[in-house]
């Protein structure tokens, strides 16, 4: 990969192009700038535009703009790399002061030659960041599915909860169940046994009248 990927590059304040550099020739700033038209102003976010076998990469952050064109074949992750250094050496320098108030391409001199050296960079190293981009999106991954896995454990104790609550509410009307069972059948027992001693009473007396009975009717004495 040589520094040749990288075809121009721009940092604008909304649709004003304050630094800008390039070693080629070529209509890729007009497009980059007509791109830049129609940017969402207010968004926060990176966008990629493909033309000519070239794309068209920008990241836009606080209402400002950080273009790169590149050759199709450097891969889009590459190219945001490059764009993420460049913001970042942007407003360590400029951030909060001359930005805000720099005209249009005023600060080329000064900052041109700093993108020039960020592409380079980027090219020289293209292969390690590549490798710490996939680590990057694996932790991410990772990440996702832990949080996932942590959402649905969430959710099963919430289960879990509801389940143990129904469990112990099982269980008490159980052992509820239980002591009326018991009080149940000692009642029981003491009806079975009340009528057992009364039929008992009852042929105690009959034998009783018999008994009288036979004797009124014999002599029971000697």
């Amino acid at each position: 990969m040589g520094q040749e990927s990288f075809i121009y590059s721009f940092v604008a304040r909304g649709t004003m192009i304050l630094a800008e550099y390039t070693e080629f020739t070529g209509n890729f700033p007009s497009i980059a700038s007509q791109c830049l038209q129609k940017l969402p102003s207010s968004s926060n976010s990176k966008f990629t535009y493909n033309c000519d076998h070239h794309t068209f990469n920008f990241l836009v952050e606080e209402g400002y703009a950080y273009c790169v064109v590149a050759k199709d074949s450097l891969s889009k992750q590459i190219s945001i790399a490059f764009l993420e250094r460049v913001k970042a050496d942007f407003k360590k320098r400029y951030g909060g002061g001359k930005a805000s108030t720099a005209i249009a391409k005023s600060l080329n001199k000064e900052f041109g030659p700093v993108m020039k050296e960020h592409m380079k960079y980027i090219v020289d190293h293209a292969e390690e960041i590549e490798k710490l981009i996939k680590v990057k999106a694996q932790v991410s991954e990772v990440k996702s599915i832990m949080l996932e896995n942590i959402d649905k454990a969430i959710d099963r104790g919430e289960n879990l909860t509801v389940l143990t609550d129904k469990t112990e509410n099982l269980r008490s009307q159980a052992q509820e169940y239980k002591k009326q069972g018991t009080q149940v059948r000692r009642k029981l027992w003491y009806q079975n046994m009340k009528i057992k001693l009364v039929v008992l009473g009852i042929l105690l007396l009959l034998v009783l009248i018999i008994w009288i009975s036979v004797c009124h009717g014999f002599d029971c004495t000697d």
